[in-house]
């Protein structure tokens, strides 16, 4: 008889989240092996919800062999402290009451999302269960609210470092992300047993997400739509938010202004979009585009129609959180620009690749310099971009990290 994980997921498909897409995939390789059921919020990652998901608590659906329990969230404003914490919180209590529902797990499974949050979900699930646990940081908290200043809250934050420490106890297996996410939870104990942990790293499907030609229909398509034609294209695909500096790269990238053989496009949404882009009208920057997400079917489009890609963590999130764009940068075969710590999981990457440039956070005038030596050079580029292809295919699969989670969750 096949094993019964419950998953936790505060995101799940269809909605467009990193975090939701890998937990769907994940789910869904490995549905085969074990009995999954997923408890979600309702789709709401853009901040609004369908009317169809408005009427009652919980929703029963399925995905493939997935069952799928979708819980009621409340519309969001991403820029509204408030009203995010009153989705977040919906989606928490909710989960909690759907958890009832669900009879007979053998293990759960949550994520570092929502912050603290997630992991406290799987100690209650675990609980209620009486099953093996799996907690799978994707981001520590608080330790990411601190490097960006988004709470100064000592006493709340340490209130939440106990909890997270707690959940990190409570588990049977911890699942980090990255090589030096390894080293944070090590710290974290301080000396003390640290609980049995694993790294597995995320990924990107690079059976469905591969280097196309720039001649493609949907490449020109995309580049039509965007006015990106005959133009040098550096691009950002992803969450524009908090931890990425970008607000201050944009200054950067004004100073390209004058540069009309160029565009900086940036694909997707975040709390820091508005920011930037009141920079651009401000200062009169032509060659910035604002591009919205696009649909996981023509993902494979927009990331190949950048020339060089820009991968970002703000100083201070080494250990924390690994950028999980940077998959889908390899996944495409294009170079990277990163600014990123030294030994930080993504740099190590690029670094063992030699498939980009990497210039520290906050050092704006290394970024200067290496978008000068990227123009300047731009027809060696694209050979830097296949490095990153091969690496990936040899070491990065979707197969061999789905195949290190199966092998943990048959143990337990």
């Amino acid at each position: 008889m096949k094993k019964k994980i419950l998953v936790y997921a505060h995101y799940f498909y269809p909605d467009v989240a990193s975090t939701g897409q890998i937990l769907t995939e994940l789910c869904e390789g490995l549905e085969e092996d074990f009995e999954i059921v997923v408890i979600c919020a309702v789709p709401s990652y853009s901040g609004t919800v369908n009317d169809r998901y408005k009427d009652k608590r919980l929703y029963l659906e399925s995905h493939g062999n997935i069952k799928v329990l979708r819980v009621r969230v409340c519309d969001f404003d991403k820029t509204n402290k408030i009203s995010r914490i009153k989705n977040i919180l919906g989606y928490f209590f909710n989960a909690i009451f759907a958890t009832f529902k669900i009879k007979d797990v053998d293990i759960v499974y949550s994520i570092s999302q929502p912050p603290i949050l997630g992991g406290t979900l799987g100690v209650i699930g675990k609980v209620l269960k009486r099953a093996k646990y799996v907690y799978n940081i994707q981001d520590f908290n608080p330790e990411q609210t601190e490097a960006v200043n988004y709470s100064k809250n000592k006493l709340l934050l340490e209130l939440a470092r106990k909890v997270d420490k707690m959940s990190c106890r409570a588990s049977d297996k911890i699942i980090i992300v990255g090589r030096d996410m390894q080293r944070t939870l090590i710290n974290r104990f301080k000396g003390k047993k640290v609980p049995s942990n694993e790294i597995i790293n995320n990924w990107i499907d690079e059976k469905n997400i591969y280097p196309i030609d720039k001649d493609h229909t949907k490449i020109k398509e995309f580049k039509d739509k965007y006015s990106l034609n005959d133009k040098f294209i550096i691009m950002y695909s992803g969450n524009i938010g908090l931890y990425y500096d970008l607000e201050n790269i944009i200054k950067v990238i004004g100073k390209f202004s004058h540069r009309d053989d160029v565009v900086f496009a940036f694909v997707g949404d975040g709390t820091m979009k508005n920011t930037l882009k009141q920079y651009v009208e401000e200062n009169s920057l032509k060659n910035v585009k604002f591009i919205p997400y696009q649909n996981k079917e023509d993902l494979i489009y927009s990331l190949n129609a950048g020339d060089v890609h820009l991968v970002t963590n703000q100083k201070g999130i080494k250990g924390i959180s690994v950028p999980s764009k940077i998959y889908g940068v390899l996944a495409v075969g294009k170079p990277i620009l990163g600014v990123l710590e030294k030994d930080s999981e993504a740099e190590l990457i690029i670094r063992n690749c030699n498939c980009g440039i990497v210039v520290e956070p906050q050092d704006y005038k290394g970024i200067e310099l290496a978008l000068n030596k990227i123009l300047d050079e731009k027809d060696n580029m694209q050979t830097l971009g296949k490095k990153g292809r091969t690496y990936l295919e040899e070491n990065l699969t979707k197969d061999m990290s789905i195949r290190k989670y199966i092998d943990i969750l048959s143990r337990l």
